[in-house]
């Protein structure tokens, strides 16, 4: 274990989906003699990406769970996280994020920013993630690293620099030049593990020159010392290197790196500047929360000798039982010891402490704050903190979006019930994005996710890993009711039976929220009109109303109830009373405020050839879309679109057909929005035929 925290790396690979990730860290893995021999993540041998351990994932060409590995370079210690660049696996990323100091953002040299590479911008900022760039594909028909830079600067707002120059494009790309020693680099070998440094060809020297002085001049922001050393012309390699760390680690610099990891170009410079500008944990500030003092922010600093403060941000139940992947924050991890779980209070001894690479772990002794480690048979969630016990501090929790889609399931013979309960049990600890529940009314089992492939992957899963065939019902979506209109109310609730009665009555007026709250309770009662002890139970009673609307049945969101008056009596007015009276009242006034359906609309990427817009733009029309932006270049097309997610089952299927399968898209949450009056109108006649068949049972 390395115990000089300056060497420690902790990063991610994000990027859009298909941009290269896996093979990139395949080649990292190589160069760093981590493994001998390169596998290709669709591999004709069947073999498969290093990173891809999982059946489902070799199969499918793409990474569905996020899988950690170490390796050294450079005499750092380098953690990494392989994240999926597909939408539907979102909390992967999200959770990677969360315990990572650094990240490399990779972009497709022909494709550039794409939909997901936004996706994965947003997240890297909302948690505040240093990050370099590294434009790949390089050899591909069209590629144009410029312009790349130029998406980074114009779609994410980066201070995008070029740190090198392609020598060559296309299938002519044969190295590059590096702006800061000036030199070219070629990459030889089977495997390009033979780095040649050369002179800068004598056609790029004019280029290579402007290209320095480009970059000198975005780098010099961030160091007087190389200001002064670029008007005296006296610039040091070391100087241009700590001026490029200040601005990647204030998050205000983007370096930009250059090669093709499927070829095996410029994967050892992108280590180079992983390890030169990427911050260890000694340069990131973490903080927690303390939980014996009203939740108050505490620092958290990387000393070995402070308390241990852990957070547990992945579980997988592997081929040994469940794996809890930890990110150490402060203080030692040591095999043996005991540790505690803020959330739960348990106590857990550490029985075995191992590092990670891809489904293959070594086992250690112990490990320290900044390092991401894994434990064996930890009961416990993702997003949990550990700590000695001598500290009650938990680690803030990760973005975790809701479900948007979900699916009824039931296995095909009833002996697959405990197998498929078993499955689900695990899914849902694993993944807080996957939710399941017993739906009260049908008695089916309701899932829950992010997206059909992440629903579709989860049900294979249950079939390979715990050999339960389930059959699902149609896929639901998440509708939402509103209300539409400020309206009055006054309610009175009275109920007399044999011994004391109910009483209870509330005024006011409810209204729809203009920030985007849920839901917002406010009493403004005077002078005692309803006791101040009965105020919480009013409120309780309207928030009970909210998880089934009466139009449709869904959730209600975005009201704001205000109580200004109401009555109360002595004997017949207590607790139950004023929440039935709130209940009545949410009744009585539910249809008075005009509600309305609300239906998910997400937002829609498609990319392929030109030659196929307007048969793109066809489908998205024809599923009730919103046509927001087209972008063309170099024959290449980008169409961004708002669907309602209700339209969009089997799109894959359409859009493979209409582009003989040379686009892709992606979609992702974007806000929820009134339904269209004919689906109002459907949805809420299916809605009264299912009351009226439970009504008449």
């Amino acid at each position: 274990m390395a115990t000089d925290l300056s060497t420690i790396r902790n990063i991610g690979i994000s990027a859009h989906i298909d941009s290269g990730k896996t093979t990139l860290t395949e080649r990292i893995l190589f160069y760093t003699n981590r493994i001998h021999r390169i596998a290709e993540v669709r591999g004709k041998d069947g073999v498969g990406a290093t990173m891809d351990h999982m059946e489902l994932e070799k199969e499918r060409g793409i990474t569905i769970t996020s899988a950690a590995t170490h390796t050294e370079w450079n005499n750092h210690h380098i953690n990494i996280i392989d994240t999926p660049g597909h939408v539907d696996f979102t909390i992967e990323v999200e959770r990677s994020l969360r315990v990572l100091d650094g990240a490399v953002l990779i972009l497709c040299g022909v494709a550039g920013v794409q939909s997901q590479s936004m996706t994965v911008d947003r997240q890297m900022k909302r948690y505040k993630v240093p990050r370099i760039a590294f434009i790949n594909k390089l050899d591909r028909a069209g590629a144009n690293p410029k312009r790349v830079v130029e998406g980074l600067r114009d779609k994410l707002k980066h201070n995008a620099v070029l740190m090198q120059l392609p020598i060559g494009l296309e299938n002519e790309f044969a190295g590059v030049v590096d702006l800061v020693k000036m030199k070219a680099y070629r990459f030889e070998g089977e495997n390009g593990e033979h780095i040649v440094e050369e002179e800068i060809p004598a056609d790029m020297q004019a280029e290579a020159e402007a290209a320095r002085e480009e970059m000198l001049d975005a780098v010099s922001m961030f160091s007087d010392e190389l200001m002064e050393a670029i008007l005296e012309e006296n610039v040091s390699e070391d100087q241009i290197h700590a001026a490029t760390r200040n601005g990647v680690l204030s998050l205000d610099l983007t370096p930009v790196y250059l090669g093709s990891a499927y070829k095996n170009k410029g994967v050892q410079k992108l280590l180079d500047a992983v390890t030169a500008y990427l911050p260890s944990p000694m340069d990131v500030e973490n903080t927690g929360v303390d939980l014996s003092n009203d939740d108050a922010p505490i620092e958290i600093s990387s000393d070995p000798q402070k308390p241990l403060v852990a957070l547990a941000f992945k579980l997988e139940d592997g081929r040994y039982g469940q794996l809890t992947y930890v990110r150490v924050y402060q203080g030692t991890l040591t095999k043996g010891m005991n540790i505690f779980n803020a959330r739960t209070k348990k106590k857990h001894k550490v029985g075995r402490l191992v590092r990670m690479h891809s489904n293959d772990m070594e086992d250690i002794e112990s490990s320290t704050g900044g390092d991401i480690v894994a434990l064996f048979g930890i009961d416990c969630a993702s997003g949990d903190t550990f700590t000695d016990g001598t500290v009650d501090v938990a680690m803030s929790a990760m973005h975790v979006p809701d479900p948007v889609i979900s699916l009824s399931i039931k296995p095909t013979e009833q002996k697959g019930q405990t197998n498929m309960s078993k499955a689900i049990g695990r899914f849902v600890r694993e993944d807080p994005t996957f939710r399941a529940e017993a739906d009260p009314e049908s008695g089916e089992t309701i899932i829950s996710g992010m997206g059909e492939l992440h629903l579709e992957v989860y049900v294979e899963r249950m079939k390979r890993e715990y050999d339960v065939i389930v059959e699902t019902g149609a896929p639901q979506v998440a509708y939402r009711e509103t209300i539409s209109q400020r309206t009055d109310f006054s309610y009175t609730h009275k109920k007399q039976t044999g011994g004391s009665g109910q009483f209870g009555k509330v005024a006011g007026y409810v209204e729809p929220t203009t920030d985007g709250t849920d839901f917002e309770f406010v009493s403004e009662v005077r002078g005692g009109a309803i006791p101040t002890e009965y105020i919480p139970s009013v409120e309780k009673g309207f928030r009970s109303m909210m998880p089934k609307g009466r139009l449709i049945g869904f959730p209600v969101i975005g009201m704001k109830i205000v109580v200004n008056d109401g009555k109360s009596h002595s004997v017949d007015s207590s607790d139950n009373a004023f929440q039935a009276t709130a209940r009545g009242a949410f009744r009585e006034f539910y249809g008075r405020a005009k509600p309305i359906i609300l239906e998910p609309v997400m937002t829609l990427s498609v990319e392929g050839p030109t030659e196929f817009q307007g048969a793109v733009i066809k489908t998205i029309m024809q599923r009730r879309g919103t046509v927001i932006g087209t972008t063309e270049d170099d024959g290449f097309c980008q169409i961004e679109a708002d669907v309602p997610l209700a339209e969009m089952f089997g799109y894959a299927t359409d859009l493979r057909s209409v582009t003989q399968g040379k686009a892709e898209f992606t979609m992702e949450f974007a806000k929820y929005s009134p339904a269209a009056g004919d689906v109002s109108a459907e949805l809420k006649e299916k809605y009264r035929d299912q009351v009226q068949v439970e009504d008449d049972d």
